[in-house]
């Protein structure tokens, strides 16, 4: 595990709030010269502190109006079928987010589809055809109060 110090720290604040700044401006933000601040920036990306670099879209904007989330419960739990049913949800690009879960579902989902025609379709042809599901528990999103991609770095 990379240790980290209050400069890294206060590096990757600064570039949670906007990675497109250029090493100089970052550079400045955090007092600290470009080659120095480049340097910081290489090793946090070879350690792979920093996994990389995205853009954030609307999904409105691109005609993704209906979030959900999906908690999964499997009919089989031996490792065959959790690797069959990951390999599946990997190749669905409806599921933006998986993650396993103690408690008792094994899986939430999170699925971005153009409406509730759509998340039908992917209901039945998908989830419900061939992944081994033996349970699920559907909540539609009504209204995001919050979202942030950034961590809460001990600054």
């Amino acid at each position: 595990m990379t240790t980290l110090d209050r400069t890294d720290l206060r590096l990757l604040a600064t570039l949670q709030g906007d990675g497109r700044m250029t090493n100089a401006e970052l550079a400045g933000k955090i007092n600290l010269s470009p080659s120095a601040c480049l340097r910081r920036l290489q090793r946090l990306e070879a350690d792979k502190v920093i996994t990389g670099y995205t853009v954030r879209i609307d999904p409105h904007a691109v005609g993704l109006g209906l979030k959900a989330f999906v908690r999964v419960q499997l009919e089989r739990h031996e490792k065959v079928a959790v690797e069959h049913f990951a390999a599946l949800v990997n190749s669905w690009e409806e599921v933006v987010e998986c993650h396993a879960l103690s408690g008792d579902m094994d899986y939430l989902l999170n699925v971005y589809v153009a409406d509730l025609q759509d998340f039908s379709r992917f209901l039945l042809s998908r989830l419900l055809n061939s992944a081994g599901v033996a349970d699920l528990n559907t909540s539609f999103v009504l209204r995001t109060v919050k979202h942030t991609p950034s961590l809460p770095l001990p600054l």
